[in-house]
């Protein structure tokens, strides 16, 4: 099966000398340019005035990560720009939170709300948000668990063995994760840090311990597994290294010589994450790595939920979704169903029609799951606007 998804795929990369006979029509265009400045025109008025910053929090600590995904979905807009007073007042918010050791954040949440705050100031083009740019890539780089990581509480000194190598977290549960890293390497990306840099190359270690195929992973929980998507983390807490950690239920996996065995599920939002990083470090499109990744997308495509969760971190993976394909450069790929049989999907279109079923009236989206913040209108409707931008084509 997985020489036949190779084939397959290698085939969607011919295809783009081809037509772009599915890529976004005039019709979804038009229509994802209304959803877009209505989602715009509703985060705008859920601006706090006072403070310049979305979802803020009277009692703190503040999250200017938020803020910051906001002025990202409104600066991939070509018509707004860093002058724009909604945008001018979120810049000035995210950058009240900028540290003396580079980062930007509110006592918590370090590596989370300055790889986002880092991917709006990169947009901006405005003179302090370039300045905090250096610093805020240095603290990134400091926050690695590597040989070269700092001294702030969510880094660790280790050496290439240790499962949490290359990878960076929040702290709460003392390890790294592939959600945290694959906002750090965004931020990275969108700083002009290039792929080759060490950085995203310890990255690849980590991403690779998050891979459940045997033949990429070199840690138990990953043996006999030839699912080729992402987990969530090598361990769910820094005692529990080499374990692995996944958000989705166990699924059955058939061996080599006949045994059901169970293992750790790989899922959309990790899976994407994990795709579009590897493409952030430069992994050619044949790269086997990238290709068993790419296979699973092919295999498990849906729009109707976040594969392998259901409802839970839905808008998250809209949003990684449209990133990742956006990143990947083809308007078309080739699904698989679960009978073998293939069909040419424009993704793009595929992304607005879904997202236009869940756009309300005032322009935010229904919450369909409280999970991770889900409930949190402005957080989802600013994943939403970001894949949006992303199935318009703009960066």
């Amino acid at each position: 099966m997985r020489s036949a998804l190779l084939i397959g795929a290698s085939s969607v990369l011919l295809s783009a000398l081809a037509p772009r006979a599915l890529a976004i029509d005039e019709a979804h265009y038009e229509r994802a340019l209304t959803m877009v400045d209505r989602a715009t025109a509703y985060l705008r008025s859920q601006q706090d005035l006072a403070t310049g910053g979305w979802a803020v929090n009277p009692q703190g600590p503040q999250f200017p990560a938020i803020t910051g995904l906001v002025v990202t979905g409104m600066l991939m807009s070509p018509q707004i720009g860093a002058g724009d007073p909604a945008v001018a007042g979120g810049l000035e918010f995210i950058l009240k939170y900028a540290q003396p050791d580079g980062g930007i954040y509110d006592r918590v949440l370090a590596s989370y709300n300055t790889s986002i705050c880092l991917s709006a100031l990169s947009r901006a083009k405005e003179p302090d948000a370039v300045a905090a740019l250096g610093p805020g890539v240095a603290f990134l780089r400091s926050l690695q668990w590597s040989e070269a990581a700092g001294e702030h509480p969510e880094a660790r000194v280790v050496q290439s063995s240790d499962p949490f190598y290359g990878g960076v977290g929040y702290g709460s549960h003392s390890r790294p994760d592939l959600s945290n890293l694959q906002y750090m390497l965004q931020a990275l990306h969108d700083a002009g840090v290039p792929g080759d840099d060490p950085a995203f190359q310890r990255a690849v270690v980590f991403l690779q311990r998050t891979q459940m195929d045997d033949e990429i992973n070199d840690q138990a929980y990953a043996d006999g597994s030839s699912q080729g998507g992402f987990i969530y983390s090598t361990g769910p807490e820094e005692a529990q290294a080499g374990e692995g950690e996944s958000k989705a239920p166990m699924i059955w996996e058939t061996t080599d010589d006949g045994q059901r065995v169970s293992r750790l599920r790989c899922y959309g939002t990790m899976t994407y994450a994990g795709f579009k990083s590897y493409l952030y470090a430069d992994l050619d499109r044949d790269d086997e790595r990238v290709r068993l990744a790419y296979d699973w997308i092919r295999s498990n495509y849906t729009l109707a939920e976040n594969p392998g969760l259901g409802t839970e971190g839905q808008y998250y993976f809209y949003m990684v979704f449209g990133k990742a394909l956006r990143a990947w450069g083809l308007p078309m790929i080739e699904v698989v169903g679960a009978d073998g049989s293939t069909q040419t999907r424009d993704w793009a279109n595929d992304l607005i029609d879904q997202l236009a079923t869940l756009q309300n009236e005032d322009g935010s989206f229904k919450s369909v799951n409280k999970r991770w913040m889900e409930d949190n209108q402005t957080l989802i409707t600013a994943y939403a606007l970001i894949g949006l931008q992303n199935a318009l084509g703009r960066e």
